[in-house]
């Protein structure tokens, strides 16, 4: 090891050897770039056994107040937790991570975001570009697989004129949550704009619609778990390809901090809250056990990763993501 003596002389050589070959003295550094004001493509890669999965974003959603979106529990013990976890208290930040499962003869995306609807703001309705950015075609998709019928959720299947965006896929949704969106009747509730937007997205394409029953394997390597409670016909489902599968939970749980920390806490767009926070507590509870991956719509970007039981909830471990492939 250099003795501190040894250091000193080593340093001050160095300078008077600067100063002997005209060097200038150290001073702060100036060199100047512009700003990029750009940021990555809204898409990431990676691989499930044989079938590649592209994660697409729809955007951000902003939800607001987090203490007037979950409830059960006092809004200060909601504000506590989002502190810990350095999130902001003031306002929920939700991601919408579309994967689009390549399974070598099919193409399959799960869910669709907001499309044209602006009900929170300006950042949603991104999947056509993020698609875009990731080289994939919407005329290639062959199945949507919709996890319930909510805005952000089937959003993106339709333009507001009403023509398809992608004119050679079938649809999977539960009956359950079909008729219950669709329902004209409707119209006169609060629901209403949640109804619009259903009949708008799901009606132009009523004959390409099939629907799918709690455990059935409706294409190769995606079966579907009903889960409640959400929604009345909210599913979330289970991908698998050559040995490997992750569940994409849907809207099982939208935060990983509130709804595992504390999965009996309730949500405000939850249509039987009690119901949703059984599903929940039921399907997670499966899933660390059986220490199944879980892909959520909306989890911080991508969304994927894994759950493992922590106290009297559960806890989210993302997986790192893997930039590089060969």
């Amino acid at each position: 090891m250099t003795s501190p003596t040894s250091r000193r002389g080593f340093l001050s050589g160095a300078a008077a050897l600067a100063v002997g070959a005209g060097l200038p003295a150290a001073g702060p550094v100036l060199a100047k770039a512009p700003l990029a004001g750009s940021q990555a493509p809204y898409f990431y890669r990676f691989m499930l056994g044989q079938a590649e999965v592209s994660v697409v974003s729809d955007g951000p959603l902003p939800l607001g107040d987090p203490g007037t979106n979950f409830a059960g529990v006092p809004k200060e013990d909601v504000y506590k937790m989002l502190e810990t976890n350095f999130l902001p208290k003031d306002n929920v930040v939700l991601e919408q991570n579309i994967p689009i499962v390549n399974f070598g003869d099919k193409l399959v995306m799960f869910d669709t975001g907001m499309g044209f609807s602006k009900a929170f703001g300006p950042t949603t309705g991104r999947l056509l570009k993020s698609m875009q950015e990731a080289g994939i075609n919407p005329g290639d998709i062959d199945a949507i697989v919709c996890s319930h019928a909510h805005i952000d959720h089937i959003g993106g299947i339709c333009s507001a004129e009403g023509k398809t965006h992608f004119p050679n896929a079938q649809i999977y949704l539960s009956q359950t949550d079909f008729d219950f969106w669709t329902d004209e009747s409707k119209l006169g509730s609060p629901l209403k704009a949640f109804i619009e937007h259903a009949r708008a997205n799901l009606l132009p394409v009523r004959d390409r619609i099939v629907f799918f029953k709690d455990g059935q394997e409706f294409l190769p390597g995606v079966q579907a778990i009903a889960a409640p409670g959400h929604t009345f016909g909210h599913h979330i489902f289970v991908v698998s390809s050559g040995g490997k599968s992750f569940a994409f939970l849907g809207d099982l749980t939208h935060h990983a901090v509130l709804l595992l920390e504390k999965p009996l806490m309730e949500f405000a767009y939850d249509s039987d809250p009690k119901q949703a926070a059984q599903s929940r507590v039921r399907l997670l509870g499966m899933l660390a056990e059986n220490k199944t991956p879980v892909m959520s719509y909306h989890f911080a970007w991508p969304g994927f990763g894994n759950l493992a039981k922590a106290g009297e909830g559960f806890r989210y471990y993302p997986a790192p993501m893997q930039m590089l492939r060969g």
